[in-house]
């Protein structure tokens, strides 16, 4: 979780957001008013569920999965409309978090699975640096704390971490084992992404377009997430 607020951090010192200011004296027509007054949306946080599908997903026997995302956005304002265009850059983390069994991922042959209740806690942790998209409607352009609002979007996401986490006792000592390798995902992540809701708070959800995994004959799973968005500022 350090790495992921340290990358956080150097996206809020690297992503700007620039305006000029009008020469004294000098008169502001009424469509710059409202473009100035146009509420942005700068921050958006989203918290839920992350689950798989597809080939194997049945296998993969998971429980209480959750995705945290966090993204710096910019809302750019369609002309005389209650549209919006908004690019941003921000940070995807998802925990699959396994039930009575672990997953290999540093098997030379496939992603593989053991059944095993030795473990008292075992979990996947994949880490994305994203760029998302998304159009927008909102009721209230210029204030982003009032009204409906509605967006549709994607996402392209770069795989900065993958790694699976085990809590076991060996005779009678409590062991963590870490294991990381991205050898067997695919390193971009494409996804379709909707959010719907009133004033900061929405609901949102995603679906990856390509599977999580390199096509392998074990496992050709996507994921998708559902939770609460977290928007303003």
């Amino acid at each position: 979780m350090k790495k992921i607020f340290f990358t956080l951090g150097l996206l809020g010192l690297s992503y700007g957001i620039f305006a000029q200011d009008n020469a004294a004296g000098t008169l502001v027509s009424t469509k710059a008013k409202s473009a100035a007054q146009h509420s942005k949306d700068f921050l958006v946080i989203e918290f839920g569920y992350v689950g798989l599908t597809g080939t194997g997903a049945s296998n993969l026997d998971t429980k209480f999965n959750r995705t945290l995302n966090v993204a710096l956005m910019y809302d750019i304002p369609l002309t005389g409309s209650n549209f919006s265009l908004a690019p941003g850059i921000g940070i995807g983390n998802d925990n699959y978090i396994f039930n009575n069994m672990v997953l290999d991922i540093t098997n030379t042959t496939a992603p593989t699975r053991t059944a095993t209740d030795a473990y008292k806690k075992s979990k996947l942790a994949t880490t994305y640096l994203e760029i998302p998209l998304e159009l927008r409607f909102r009721q209230v352009p210029d204030n982003a704390n009032k009204g409906f609002k509605a967006a549709i979007g994607l996402k392209a996401g770069y795989l900065m971490n993958a790694h699976t986490r085990t809590i076991g006792n060996v005779t009678g000592f409590k062991v963590i084992e870490k294991e990381s390798s991205k050898y067997w995902f695919n390193t971009f992540r494409f996804a379709g992404t909707a959010r719907i809701g009133y004033g900061n708070w929405a609901l949102f959800g995603t679906y990856a377009l390509n599977s999580l995994f390199k096509d392998n004959n074990t496992y050709s799973v996507n994921s998708y997430s559902f939770g609460i968005s977290v928007s303003g500022l």
